[in-house]
């Protein structure tokens, strides 16, 4: 069965004490019969102290927004992933389109990443989605299977299971435009027939897809009522509790 997940992506936001007050006031005013997973994904230097705070409760925890190509050495201003699961974190992000577009990271070199990710026990939020030109040119779906297809589907069985999926149309991010339901359902659902067909049924049926791209308070709700959607990947709304903690409960 697969699951439910809510995922606060900071990006270069918050000081620390902003962070952790944030964090203490989600956990705080969560629902008592709450069956998401909320995962937060601070800056690296507040990974190990939120991850201690989200030891309470099995349903929250904590995630890197990258980790390095490299697995150690000469590499100034590089984070590992041994490093960051040795601070508490789960879940490391990758293949954010800020990442690929503002610091050229490439299909294989997220290969790389997830396969460091996965040997230090990280799960993997794995970001893919197209631009809006793509979209116009009717690529969005060649164009997301490219970089599935490049970057995950050399993995095991096992290994796959260990990933989830996180569909943000660029030409949504952080502009205020959100894909219609229809547009975000078509894609998901186009996404788990690729796990299927590569995989099997049991993959794609455990595979959580999230939708990220604008998605707030109010349009959770319709965006997480789609079959193939199973959460979201949220960006600004996730910087105030009170956004974010209606996004939660918008299941």
């Amino acid at each position: 069965m697969r699951k439910n997940i809510v995922v606060a992506n900071w990006k270069m936001n918050l000081v620390r004490s902003d962070a952790l007050l944030l964090v203490h006031e989600v956990l705080s005013n969560k629902a008592d019969n709450i069956s998401v997973n909320v995962v937060f994904a601070p800056s690296y230097p507040y990974i190990y102290k939120v991850a201690k705070l989200c030891e309470i409760n099995d349903n929250f925890s904590v995630s890197s927004q990258d980790c390095s190509s490299r697995k150690q050495g000469a590499h100034t201003g590089e984070v590992s992933a041994e490093m960051i699961a040795s601070c508490g974190a789960e879940y490391v992000i990758l293949g954010h389109s800020e990442r690929r577009i503002k610091f050229n990271e490439s299909n294989e070199q997220i290969k790389h990443k997830i396969d460091n990710a996965l040997e230090n026990n990280l799960k993997v939020i794995f970001c893919c989605g197209e631009s809006l030109q793509q979209r116009d040119s009717e690529l969005h779906f060649d164009w997301v299977e490219e970089q599935i297809k490049e970057s995950i589907f050399h993995l095991s069985k096992d290994q796959v299971k260990c990933v989830t999926i996180a569909y943000e149309p660029i030409w949504a991010i952080g502009t205020g435009k959100t894909a219609s339901a229809v547009q975000a359902q078509d894609m998901h659902h186009f996404i788990r027939n690729l796990f299927e067909k590569k995989y099997d049924n049991d993959v794609s049926d455990n595979l959580s897809i999230l939708y990220g791209g604008s998605c707030n308070p109010n349009n959770a709700s319709q965006l997480f009522s789609q079959k193939d959607i199973d959460g979201g990947l949220i960006g600004g709304a996730s910087l105030h509790s009170d956004k974010f903690l209606a996004i939660i409960n918008s299941f």
